[in-house]
């Protein structure tokens, strides 16, 4: 069984498709980043997960149950933090805490008191006062006290200053590494991402263009720099180049590889150099997404497997 699971998964607003027949398959114990710009569709995914917006098309499952049709039981196996961390303000942290334990019939109340205690929140302070790095903090607890086995974050960073956003993926990761646990989140922080995903998928005008490891799609895409004497030439098109731009005398491609193929056509311009650069993650999701839509490579691999073994030497 995967804990999540899409099928064509389709949402339109108007005649505009913002999440296009999605089909999504994260296995057991997989940390799995959604990438996009603004706009791309992720916040919508994740409320069609969530069962807040009804799909036009398709179908979602999480822990083997229709999201349209799931038991009260199966929810509370599954964890939510929205993004901007909306609470009821008029509450305490310790009231908030109370009001929400009742509601499952697991609760660690000795891992809700480490996160509290970790943060140093008060918990008689009003949620209202709270900064956004205490409200995040508070979203938390409140969300992995059940220890759930499928945790949804949507940008749970957003807003964050640096050094409470480590403290938050901090704490997130020792989270990750309890046994069996699930993550689906989005971030625009690209660091973040790289850092604690096995798997991520990058969504382009609501479609689903890449889901694949981590470290493959940004071993794949690479910066080729060509050297001229003048101004360059044009790119002809093919080779696996996903834009070409001139800059100065050179000409610089985004490319899916760089392989023997690959050089001949670039030494068919007679370049004085070529020099290829590998990029991090954040400069090569710029990159694909900054290329022409209809001609962005797709990036798919399946996973063979409903269970996730983490590479060693992941945080």
């Amino acid at each position: 069984m995967l804990p999540l699971a899409t099928t064509r998964l389709t949402k339109f607003y108007g005649n505009r498709p913002v999440v296009n027949s999605v089909n999504l398959a994260i296995p057991s114990g997989c940390v799995y980043g959604l990438l996009g710009r603004n706009g791309a569709g992720k916040s919508t995914l994740i409320k069609m997960l969530m069962g807040m917006v009804q799909p036009d098309a398709g179908e979602a499952t999480l822990l083997g149950h229709n999201v349209a049709e799931m038991p009260a039981e199966v929810r509370q196996r599954i964890a939510y933090i929205a993004e901007g961390h909306p609470l009821y303000d008029w509450m305490t942290i310790q009231q908030a805490i109370d009001f929400v334990a009742p509601f499952y019939t697991r609760w660690n109340g000795r891992l809700v008191d480490q996160i509290i205690n970790h943060f140093e929140l008060p918990r008689r302070g009003k949620l209202r006062r709270l900064s956004n790095g205490q409200r995040a903090q508070v979203s938390l607890a409140l969300a992995v006290a059940p220890e759930p086995e499928l945790l949804i974050l949507d940008d749970p960073t957003l807003g964050l200053d640096t050094v409470v956003r480590r403290d938050f993926l901090e704490s997130l990761i020792q989270i990750i590494q309890r046994k069996g646990r699930t993550i689906l989140f989005s971030s625009h922080i690209l660091g973040d991402v790289e850092r604690i995903a096995d798997r991520i998928g990058v969504m382009v005008d609501g479609v689903l263009r890449v889901d694949c490891p981590t470290e493959h799609f940004r071993e794949s895409i690479k910066l080729v720099t060509l050297e001229f004497r003048g101004v360059p030439p044009d790119w002809s098109g093919g080779g696996g180049v996903v834009s070409s731009r001139h800059v100065g005398s050179n000409l610089e491609l985004i490319t899916v590889g760089f392989d023997a193929e690959q050089r001949e056509l670039a030494e068919s311009l007679e370049p004085l150099a070529i020099d290829v650069l590998d990029l991090n993650l954040e400069d090569a999701f710029i990159e694909y997404t900054r290329g022409p839509k209809r001609s962005l490579p797709l990036f798919v691999t399946e996973s063979t497997d409903d269970s996730y073994a983490r590479p060693q030497g992941v945080a």
